[in-house]
């Protein structure tokens, strides 16, 4: 059955909603927003993420939060002030030699790694990270058909 399509409400004086766009579109967006430092960060994780894992699927949740997926997600791009904070939803069962975890790393289940201006990342470290982030979602999945 076809969701009917949703309506928007219009407010009297005010413009006319416009549809937000892809995904991928609304980070595309929110880089070119910042306009700065994070947002050139966010570049170039997003980049460093599609190149570890070719099939992810960028998402759009939470009022703008980027999120990237393979059978569930693997980490959120989140911009604050003063860090770019990539929450990895598995992060605590993830192995990180690299040390890259520096945030919530109290948490049972998430990591996160914030990234300050002016700091550089380790690609191959990353890269590895999200590997890692797929495996364990794929392996999740395929533990939950059984």
């Amino acid at each position: 059955m076809k969701k009917p399509a949703a309506k928007t409400q219009k407010k009297s004086g005010a413009k006319e909603a416009k549809p937000a766009g892809s995904p991928s579109r609304q980070i595309d967006g929110r880089i070119k927003e910042l306009g700065d430092w994070r947002g050139e960060t966010l570049a170039q994780v997003r980049a460093l993420i599609k190149a570890a894992d070719p099939e992810v699927v960028e998402e759009w949740k939470w009022r703008g939060v980027p999120v990237w997926e393979h059978d569930g997600i693997i980490c959120t791009g989140e911009t604050y002030k003063a860090v770019v904070k990539l929450t990895f939803a598995r992060g605590a069962a993830l192995a990180d030699p690299s040390k890259l975890f520096n945030s919530s790393l109290e948490g049972n289940v998430r990591r996160a790694i914030d990234i300050r201006e002016g700091e550089k990342i380790n690609d191959k470290a990353l890269k590895a990270l999200i590997s890692a982030a797929v495996a364990a979602n794929i392996s999740a999945r395929a533990g939950r058909r059984k």
